[in-house]
């Protein structure tokens, strides 16, 4: 919502440094929520240092039923770290602040194999594109460049910023048919291009998820015995 592309959910994503004081105020806060772990991998620094996702659900009555999914380690994203750097800071009142992940970072966090990541990804982007149009600094040109996921908006990109184009043809090699305008190949050099990152996600995934299978499994045996 903050970044206007507000989208209804009951779910709220938290990326963690998987480090024991972090941990245990995490804890502190879930049980305040009344919030249970509900599938594997159970809490635990080793799945989240591993990149696997930790799901709670939330008992108290003002959140009951939120889901809260927590994790450390993301596909081609920064280590958490850089993340920390880049973050944006609310501050609500002089006791209330929220620490979100940078606009780069979640656009670049959204590149999954999930349908309902990539029109959020285009909406992001088009929001921050129409915000801030008017006096871009060369930071958002380039992140501009490098995520807009339509090619109507490449196309006027890529003419408004000729210089940040060809800079960047090398890293997205599409970019060159946004210079000819050909709003057709473009189009499908863009779904060419999701198409690959989705495969490639699905590629990341597959080792985690036959971790998951075997927890399963034990978890199945255990409350059989």
């Amino acid at each position: 919502m903050f970044y206007g592309a507000a989208e209804f959910s009951r779910d709220t994503d938290i990326a963690i440094l998987a480090e024991p004081h972090n941990l245990e105020r995490l804890s502190k806060a879930l049980k305040e929520l009344k919030a249970k772990c509900i599938a594997v991998p159970p809490f635990s620094s080793t799945y989240l240092r591993r990149g696997h996702a930790i799901h709670f659900r939330c008992f108290r009555a003002d959140v009951l039923n939120m889901r809260i999914d927590v994790m450390s380690v993301m596909r081609r994203v920064a280590a958490f770290k850089d993340l920390w750097e880049r973050r944006t800071t609310i501050q609500l009142n002089s006791s209330e602040k929220y620490e979100l992940m940078s606009l780069p970072d979640l656009v670049q966090a959204k590149k999954t194999q999930r349908d309902k990541d990539w029109p959020m990804i285009r909406r992001l982007v088009e929001a921050h594109y129409i915000t801030y149009q008017g006096k871009p600094t060369s930071e958002q040109i380039s992140f501009w460049l490098r995520e807009a996921r339509t090619s109507r908006l490449l196309i006027e990109l890529a003419g408004k910023y000729p210089f940040e184009r060809t800079l960047l043809m090398k890293e997205r090699p599409l970019l060159s048919f946004a210079k000819a305008k050909d709003e057709v190949i473009l189009q499908n050099a863009l779904e060419e291009e999701e198409k690959r990152e989705r495969e490639i996600d699905k590629m990341y995934w597959t080792p985690l998820k036959k971790e998951l299978e075997e927890l399963r499994r034990r978890r199945l045996k255990k409350a059989n015995e």
